[in-house]
């Protein structure tokens, strides 16, 4: 084979192999006086509507110093979660969003049931013995999300060719903010910037874990 035949091929096979890993999307979130957004989710919807749910996958959010880690997930519909306690006291997990009530009794280790989040919507998740205890999960009929880094930046991986509407959410915005409208070509990566106006996280009080009851 000639060298000018190998380099066509070689480049044939890039070509094939970043089609086949499809589009991606970069995504910037920013408050509107242009800083970044910590815990946001981006997740792009395509305009041919849902996505079928992906089965049997799981999703860990754990509790360490009584804490919900991560503080803010997203998730496709159909997919399990556990919630694992790395504390050395007990929790009892909870959430009555209508999305997907449930409870998890007072119990520590592993989690003693998977829950299934068969609905989109946004689940807030207490602690029924420690009050300031919050997480937050946004199911999404779609498999295109991430979330934000420290510089409010977020990568949308493997979405193939088509129309999409970008959207954000964050558990402390104040109004949902406007989708934005991409079409995408197989391997393209296009950037996107999103205004999302939500406050900062606060870290709450905790009292001192040898003066908990659990």
């Amino acid at each position: 084979m000639s060298r000018l035949a190998l380099r066509l091929l070689l480049a044939a096979a890039s070509i094939a192999a970043a089609a086949a890993h499809g589009a991606a999307i970069d995504a910037q979130v920013r408050d509107p006086a242009g800083n970044p957004v910590v815990d946001a989710v981006v997740y792009a919807e395509p305009s041919s509507g849902p996505s079928d749910a992906r089965s049997g996958r799981v999703h860990v959010i754990e509790q360490v110093d009584r804490e919900f880690v991560p503080h803010v997930s997203v998730i496709q519909t159909g997919t399990a979660v556990t919630f694992p306690n790395r504390d050395p006291i007990l929790h009892h997990v909870y959430s009555f969003s209508p999305a997907k009530p449930f409870e998890i009794k007072l119990y520590s280790g592993k989690s003693p049931t998977e829950i299934v989040f068969d609905k989109p919507g946004v689940i807030t998740l207490g602690c029924n013995i420690h009050d300031w205890m919050l997480g937050f999960i946004l199911v999404v009929a779609t498999p295109y999300f991430a979330r934000t880094d420290a510089g409010g930046t977020a990568r949308l991986r493997d979405l193939p060719a088509g129309a999409y509407e970008l959207r954000a959410w964050h558990p402390l915005q104040r109004a949902a903010p406007a989708p934005v409208r991409l079409a995408l070509e197989s391997a393209s990566s296009p950037s996107a910037a999103l205004v999302v106006d939500a406050s900062a996280r606060k870290p709450k009080f905790k009292p001192p874990l040898d003066r908990l009851k659990y």
